[in-house]
């Protein structure tokens, strides 16, 4: 693809732009990004995923840590590596395993304020899904009626059962 302004060099950047609903995409190189003084990704000024994550972290989290009986956001610090809150959001990665535990507090708000949920749900294909979605739903149930059955609510459990049994037979069927 050509630069859409100098159409001459091959567009290296890509940006979308989309203002009240409205999708605009440019295609420039990076000489004449450079000139009309858009961001470049790796450079200085640019734009970066962590600034992206620091940002979307960048909430009132030491109000709620005090009302909780918590230290504040910024004090708390990795036992295993060390890193501080204040460091993550800077650098906007953990430094081990440990982090993901001792900033679990902080991470939730920010997890369901970006997906919408602290939950990962992933996708499906569009072939394959419908199968997959009726397991989850047999799985679901399953357990449901191990639930109902530990209540003593047999009749319950007896209507799950039932649910279980013709999913089982949808699946069957489209092997």
């Amino acid at each position: 693809m050509i630069c859409q302004e100098c159409q001459q060099r091959p567009a290296t950047l890509h940006f979308t732009k989309i203002v009240n609903g409205e999708k605009t995409e440019f295609h420039i190189c990076e000489h004449c990004a450079r000139e009309k003084g858009e961001l470049i990704p790796g450079t200085s000024g640019g734009f970066s995923i962590h600034n992206l994550l620091s940002g979307l972290m960048d909430f009132d989290a030491g109000n709620k840590a005090k009302i909780a009986g918590m230290p504040p956001a910024q004090q708390l610090q990795c036992p295993e590596c060390g890193m501080t809150y204040a460091q993550f959001r800077k650098l906007g990665r953990f430094g081990c395993s440990s982090c993901y535990q001792t900033f679990d507090g902080q991470l939730d708000p920010m997890l369901k304020r970006v997906h919408g949920s602290t939950a990962h749900a992933g996708k499906l294909p569009a072939r394959a899904g419908k199968q997959i979605k009726v397991r989850r739903q047999v799985n679901d149930l399953r357990q449901q009626m191990k639930q109902r059955i530990a209540e003593e609510e047999f009749e319950q459990a007896a209507q799950l059962r039932d649910q279980i049994r013709e999913l089982d037979k949808q699946i069957s069927q489209e092997l």
